[in-house]
């Protein structure tokens, strides 16, 4: 079968790998589609924690072709998406059921080969089936809107609550998705007006076009806010990861507030320490998800035109290297990239 190898930065080798066959407790998936994140534009840059050469792709959505036998979770021609983290089960974390923050987590096309391929091998857990009228293509969002929905259940988002969300990119906009659906006022604000302008379709009644050299709008949260929060929001998901918008996330949330730091960077943060103690606030952080797939599905179910909404660019397989191209470009608005295997190079 086909498989997209990473080679070296920015080079790609396609090769001719044998097909899987399922393991125990194992099924076989024709991979079908995927969709790129940050994650998969620096291991292809070769500026990531993984080790090179590596098949990548995280993002899958495919249909089940076999499955080993005593294999119940799912049956052959199952449409199924693919939670792609494989945790140790033993650790501390793991015994708390936060296998999502094991020290010795895998993820598939992260830390080892995964989905750029024909046919992919996987566990029989991590396979979920997708809603009958969900599109295939819109399984591959699963994984990075349960990513967006472990960052709101981390902040124990209560309906009635005024939250806000910094950051319109995928997982700011997915948040904004999961805030309004649960009942919360969303304020989301970003630095790029497309993206602004996209988070009222994602359900925020505010949005807040943020200039970075003037600083964090203050003026126009006050009145975002309005009487229903005057105080500031009770939650701020940070979806950014630049540190000057982490301290905004400590500035603006109200006291006892919670502020859920999603976004991620290498950068150092710095605030005033005070700020924690004085309003005591809760600063969490919200990596991957605790098994939160099933529950991404139903919410892309739900609103599938919107999240349809984040998908702006399809290639096929072997238009990896354009993919990985378009993500770069900075002159144009690239939400999603999504990765069709029926697209014809």
């Amino acid at each position: 079968m086909l498989a997209v190898r990473t080679v070296s930065a920015q080079t790609l080798e396609y090769v001719d790998v044998p097909r899987p066959v399922a393991g125990t407790g194992e099924a076989v998936v024709r991979i079908e589609f995927a969709t790129l994140c940050g994650t998969d534009l620096h291991i292809y840059e070769d500026d990531y924690t993984s080790e090179l050469p590596l098949i990548q792709g995280h993002e899958l959505a495919g249909t089940v072709v076999e499955v080993a036998p005593g294999v119940e979770q799912v049956a052959v021609g199952d449409r199924v998406a693919i939670d792609p983290l494989i945790n140790c089960g033993t650790c501390a974390a793991c015994r708390q059921g936060r296998g999502n923050v094991c020290p010795h987590l895998v993820v598939l096309g992260c830390y080892c080969d995964g989905g750029f391929v024909e046919y992919l091998s996987v566990a029989a857990p991590k396979l979920h089936r997708l809603p009958a009228g969900l599109p295939s293509a819109l399984g591959a969002v699963a994984e990075p809107a349960a990513i967006s929905l472990e960052a709101v259940k981390r902040g124990r988002a209560v309906a009635g609550e005024t939250a806000l969300v910094l950051g319109a990119g995928p997982i700011g906009l997915l948040a904004t998705l999961a805030l309004h659906d649960l009942g919360l006022k969303v304020i989301t604000a970003d630095t790029v007006a497309d993206r602004v302008h996209m988070a009222r379709d994602f359900g925020a009644g505010h949005t807040l076009l943020i200039d970075p050299a003037a600083g964090f709008p203050t003026a126009e949260l006050a009145a975002a806010l309005g009487a229903d929060a005057p105080d500031g929001p009770q939650l701020v998901i940070e979806a950014t990861g630049v540190p000057s918008s982490q301290l905004n996330a400590i500035n603006a949330v109200a006291p006892a507030g919670r502020v859920v730091q999603v976004g991620i960077s290498k950068q150092p943060s710095a605030f005033p320490m005070n700020l924690l103690p004085f309003k005591e606030i809760d600063l969490l952080g919200s990596r991957n998800s605790q098994g939160l797939i099933p529950e991404a599905l139903a919410l892309i179910d739900r609103h599938q035109d919107t999240v349809s909404g984040l998908l702006t660019h399809r290639f096929g397989l072997r238009e990896l290297d354009q993919a990985f191209a378009t993500m770069r470009d900075r002159t144009q608005r690239v939400g999603k990239i999504l990765i069709d295997w029926e697209v014809e190079a």
